[in-house]
């Protein structure tokens, strides 16, 4: 069985033989799973994308890490493997890397809960490349051509793990854009799909997600935890959900009994999917949307005098790159001031960021300056990070904080 016939690779990668300088040497050796091109001092003058990079050390001549040449990319080589035992990187390598990664799943597929993320990128060894499971498909997104050579012997091991009966390749704009490969974006390699639209399962709570053409790969899986909490927190009360896009957070608080929810998204599409996604669950509460800009409409609220018991503030990331930081600090504050005045007597307010540039520790005390300078007592409850599916593997790859602050009066 070959996933990828349509799509073969026109080029069988090589071995490239790789020395860093001392830099470079150390952040491999620590294993940090991206080496930059200005960190390389030696390499073979042919090297392409998809070569196998084996690195060595710059004085004993040992392999401390192998990785993948990209040559299109500032990050010339991505690690896949930076521990000094010697492997054989084949398709018993990737696949007990993907068994290995199902494994840390294990205690999150327990509960009624049928959609995880069975790759995360570099952090479970594949940078690059992610691999989420929505009920019985499989949607595999690539970022980088370093895996197009290798593509068949991992899908073949995902369908595997995963018992997936369907798989569908999603792909960055950048491999959109790409001449080199019969690829596709949203294309169907395996099985069949009946409607783009799939239906999961998220403890308890019913979901559906646009595997073709839904942003990443159809839904946001890194929230589950904190989508699952704040439900159980919004019994019986009023909940605001800010930048909502298809009701996570809304619909939680819907199926777990809160009176009355408001989604509050600028894409009318996606007020759509949240009060569908709403209808996929028995709930009793009133579920209204508001469609426009956040900070306009977090405002208008104000003027009018409206408050909530628990408001959440989960917006895109603002420094998408460096330069940006600054700006996105500014935002998050004013998020923050915002959301402390819609927050009712007593009520909660949950702050989010998916901000990689803006560390957890700057986040959060942006959010303790912001709420310090309101008139009003309040107490830190709880900091969040990703779910159990995104496991952290080096500084980078931590993304996702989620603060909790219930006020005092």
């Amino acid at each position: 069985m070959h996933f990828t016939e349509n799509i073969k690779a026109n080029y069988s990668p090589k071995r490239l033989a790789v020395k860093l300088n001392a830099i470079g040497e150390q952040f491999v050796v620590k294993g940090h799973p991206w080496v930059f091109s200005n960190s390389i001092v030696k390499i073979n003058d042919d090297a392409k994308t998809s070569d196998l990079a084996i690195i060595f050390s710059k004085n004993k001549n040992k392999v401390i890490g192998l990785g993948l040449y990209d040559e299109a990319s500032p990050i010339r080589i991505k690690i896949i493997h930076n521990a000094e035992t010697k492997v054989e990187v084949n398709a018993a390598f990737f696949h007990n890397k993907i068994k290995a990664a199902y494994t840390l799943r294990q205690d999150l597929l327990k509960t009624n809960t049928n959609s995880y993320r069975l790759l995360f990128g570099e952090n479970d060894g594949f940078p690059g490349l992610i691999a989420d499971v929505y009920d019985a498909v499989l949607v595999v997104k690539l970022y980088s051509e370093i895996w197009l050579p290798y593509l068949d012997p991992i899908l073949k091991s995902l369908k595997e793990v995963s018992n997936a009966d369907t798989i569908v390749i999603r792909l960055s704009r950048v491999l959109q854009a790409s001449q080199t490969y019969n690829l596709k974006d949203g294309s169907v390699i395996y099985g069949v799909l009946d409607n783009e639209v799939v239906t999961f399962v998220e403890h308890d709570v019913r979901f559906s997600a646009n595997v073709i053409k839904g942003h990443k790969t159809g839904y946001f899986l890194d929230h589950r935890d904190n989508r699952r909490r704040v439900g159980e927190l919004s019994k019986g009360k009023t909940v605001l959900d800010v930048f909502s896009y298809a009701g996570g957070f809304s619909v939680h608080a819907l199926a777990k009994g809160a009176d009355q929810v408001t989604s509050l998204d600028i894409s009318k599409q996606a007020l759509d999917m949240a009060r569908e996604n709403g209808k996929l669950n028995d709930y009793s509460g009133t579920h209204k949307t508001i469609s426009g800009d956040a900070f306009k409409e977090m405002k208008s609220l104000i003027e009018k005098g409206k408050t909530f018991d628990v408001v959440v503030i989960d917006p895109p990331s603002f420094a998408k790159q460096q330069s940006e930081i600054e700006l996105a600090k500014k935002k998050y504050a004013q998020l923050a001031e915002l959301g402390a005045k819609l927050t009712a007597t007593k009520g909660l307010l949950v702050l989010a960021s998916c901000s990689s540039r803006v560390l957890a520790q700057s986040f959060f005390d942006l959010n303790v300056q912001a709420l310090n300078s309101q008139s009003r007592l309040y107490e830190t409850q709880l900091k969040t990070k990703h779910d159990s599916d995104h496991p952290v593997s080096f500084t980078e790859g931590a993304y996702l904080k989620c603060g909790y602050y219930r006020f005092l009066e």
